[in-house]
């Protein structure tokens, strides 16, 4: 049989590429074409519509909204989430073959779509929701931080070769963009600099308006954007921050929703989605913004960089300890996206010296988050026989995804073997941003691994502590896995000595 599929997550990095690996390499295993279009944070390259025309059924592998979904109408389909096709693959493509004899469309279960960027179960908690709310929210902000950290952090680096006596973190921020617009040289370093930091800068500017307008568009759609962004904006001038762009995400969301559901007369539905649902809900969410929640949200968002600020010694090495412990739990999933959402809402603080804690706390997630993937790939190598054949393979793009930070590549080892797995990642993560944390490393840049070792402060001792953290859950995992083999694996190991004897 012929299929096509759509994958995406709510991030739309790791989870929608490794689900189109999986799919279609189940397809190759079980004799079927599965030709997939990820839908995921760099954009898609559409299906060819020969190729959906020739296709017997359809697999939707997909946490948000498919885009232009009708192009697949009157096809059998599937509808499964993202996690379903990484985990188990093969189970999608069965059910997508029964869909495709049964003759009619069947999807997985029913599926309410609340906007074109989350889609929920029908009988979805409030807190399920809520959470794909946010990571909507979160993955238009990422690009957003990952530009403007490392051009900040660029901006530094040149502006410390630029300055003698090692002041230059402090003299490029006082180089206003005016200046570099009416007296602009291009010989001159400090001025690239300057040009480096103030670009960053403005790409910070766009954080917590994107993340507030990108909630609110998951909530609302369309009439949610314009009070999204008028609340995130209304934040940043009260001081409210990362916090205040949350809360009026959600605001700003739940009131478009509410007011493009009201019951008007017909001449006056025309003029709602572009006039009177953006006039009313952006004049509701600037007043509660500016006069009713911004001034406590303010003052949480001080008290808790001052907390963050006041960290040090053990304290701060027991955060890393906790936050590696939480990258290294769930591996990608909501634990793990709470402590890198915590780490960069750090980043999003304006103004933060060199060495302030919160870029500390950055470089341990990343630190911890590398970890486990990296370790499962030490581990195929050193003991390759306690893995099966699929997973020395799998081993082999995890060195390029742990280094990367991409915490998934781990997934495949988490999926067949999951209690030893995670006991073994929980323990060396955490290892790893305890001494992360003691060594001082710091990072601007909320993502890129090994790939942004030169914007990190003290990289040999960041080095060192992913280091110590692979070697720690290689260690375990080898352990616990010679204790008691997987019956898989020797099931394979008996296999392949019959296969050599018999060719003997």
């Amino acid at each position: 049989m012929k299929f096509v599929a759509v994958s995406s997550c709510p991030t739309g990095i790791a989870h929608t590429y490794m689900a189109a690996e999986a799919l279609e390499q189940a397809g190759r295993d079980a004799g079927h074409e599965v030709v997939v279009e990820t839908q995921g944070a760099a954009g898609s390259t559409p299906l060819d519509p020969a190729v959906i025309a020739a296709a017997d059924g359809v697999i939707y592998a997909a946490d948000l909204e498919v885009k232009d979904k009708e192009r697949f109408a009157g096809k059998p389909f599937v509808d499964v989430g993202v996690k379903k096709a990484v985990h188990d693959a093969p189970g999608v493509l069965a059910s997508a073959i029964a869909a495709v004899e049964a003759g009619v469309p069947a999807g997985a279960a029913p599926v309410a779509i609340t906007s074109p960027a989350t889609k929920v179960d029908s009988n979805a908690s409030v807190g399920v929701r809520i959470r794909q709310w946010l990571m909507t929210g979160v993955s238009y902000m990422i690009p957003f931080v990952a530009a403007g950290g490392i051009l900040i952090a660029l901006g530094f680096m040149l502006a410390g070769i630029a300055w003698d006596g090692g002041n230059g973190a402090v003299e490029v921020t006082k180089i206003p963009v005016a200046d570099l617009v009416a007296n602009f040289d291009p010989t001159s370093l400090q001025q690239w600099s300057a040009v480096l930091f103030q670009t960053g800068a403005l790409a910070f500017g766009f954080l917590v308006p994107v993340l507030s307008g990108f909630i609110a568009y998951a909530i609302a759609d369309r009439p949610g954007l314009v009070p999204g962004f008028v609340g995130g904006a209304a934040s940043v001038a009260v001081g409210a921050g990362f916090l205040g762009g949350l809360v009026t995400g959600f605001v700003a969301g739940g009131l478009a929703w509410w007011i493009s559901r009201w019951n008007v007369p017909k001449g006056v539905r025309g003029v709602m989605p572009v006039v009177v649902t953006p006039l009313l809900s952006s004049l509701l969410v600037g007043i509660i913004t500016l006069v009713v929640i911004g001034r406590p949200i303010a003052a949480a968002m001080d008290g808790l960089s001052d907390w963050l600020n006041g960290l040090s010694g053990n304290n701060l090495v027991l955060l890393g300890a906790l936050l590696g412990a939480m990258m290294g739990f769930d591996l990608g999933g909501p634990v793990n996206k709470v402590a890198y959402t915590f780490a960069i809402t750090g980043l999003a603080v304006p103004n933060l010296p060199n060495d302030a804690n919160q870029f500390k706390i950055m470089a341990a997630v990343m630190a911890a988050g590398m970890v486990a993937p990296l370790a499962m790939a030490l581990a195929t190598v050193v003991r390759k026989g306690l893995f099966t054949h699929a997973e020395r393979e799998n081993g082999k793009a995890a060195w390029l995804l742990g280094a990367s930070f991409i915490s998934e590549g781990a997934i495949p080892f988490a999926a067949a073997d999951p209690w030893r797995v995670i006991v073994s990642s929980l323990v060396g993560s955490s290892a790893a941003g305890a001494l992360s944390m003691a060594f001082a490393a710091g990072v601007r840049a909320p993502h890129g691994g090994i790939w942004v070792l030169p914007l990190i402060t003290n990289f040999w001792g960041w080095l060192i502590a992913i280091a110590v953290g692979m070697v720690v859950t290689c260690a375990i995992v080898v352990a616990l896995k010679s204790a008691r083999p997987s019956a898989v694996v020797q099931a394979e190991q008996a296999a392949d000595a019959q296969l050599a004897a018999a060719v003997a």
